[in-house]
């Protein structure tokens, strides 16, 4: 009879648990949510092992709350005696994108070498550091597959040149023709279907809002036209 009630005791004490954090999550949404840019959703609530602090995922940012909701802190929280961003870590972990669920299907592809190292690119055709990256960086990497998405947000120009260049003969070299050497192909066939508006609502679900945007088989992701060392090093990572 003891055992059990030190069980039912335990379990108890469970259950108190669970509906006070329901209940902390709960208040700080009532709280937090009306502040925040009308029709933002708080995605999720959990309490950070720093400072007391609640962190609150909203689309594409983390922002932090005390356990009332009464404050709230927008910006980054650095570990001081390392100097490690640790928002900007968790960023990177929750906007991991699983590799495999990318639809290959509506990318241009690139091998060279022995093609073993995989990623994908997103672009927009109008982006200046798309060409300089296509330029500077891809061009020297080796052994390589590489994706291309053509992700058309600088202009409505945009759309125009990535159908005219997914309804090339050889799209790769359209591309490239474009990308380094500002030759356009030919206008596409009123009939040819690029897939332009897929691309942008995959754009929309990872929230891919700047070009170029790397994505590796890890599911991390770059930002901006890195070097090659960088991108060298990033490989080094994956296993």
């Amino acid at each position: 009879m003891v055992k059990t009630k030190i069980v039912l005791t335990l379990f108890a004490g469970l259950l108190a648990t669970g509906a006070n954090a329901q209940t902390t999550e709960d208040n700080i949404r009532k709280a937090i949510e009306p502040r925040l840019r009308p029709g933002t959703k708080i995605v999720s609530i959990k309490p950070t092992p720093y400072g007391g602090l609640y962190e609150l995922r909203v689309p594409g940012e983390i922002i932090y709350t005390d356990k009332k909701g009464e404050y709230l802190f927008i910006g980054q929280v650095m570990e001081a005696a390392s100097g490690k961003n640790l928002t900007e870590e968790r960023l990177a972990e929750i906007n991991k994108i699983k590799f495999s669920d990318l639809p290959t299907s509506m990318a241009l592809k690139m091998v060279k070498g022995n093609g073993k190292r995989v990623m994908a690119i997103f672009e927009d055709p109008n982006c200046g550091y798309c060409k300089k990256f296509r330029k500077e960086t891809l061009t020297v990497l080796e052994n390589v597959t590489v994706y291309t998405y053509m992700l058309n947000i600088l202009s409505p120009d945009s759309a125009v040149k990535s159908k005219n260049i997914w309804c090339s003969a050889d799209r790769n070299k359209a591309w490239d023709e474009w990308m380094l050497n500002n030759k356009l192909p030919p206008t596409a066939p009123a009939a040819c279907i690029a897939p332009n508006e897929q691309i942008s609502e995959l754009g929309r679900k990872y929230r891919i809002d700047g070009t170029p945007a790397i994505i590796f088989t890890d599911g991390s992701r770059i930002a901006g036209a890195v070097d090659a060392k960088a991108i060298e090093a990033k490989f080094a990572t994956i296993k």
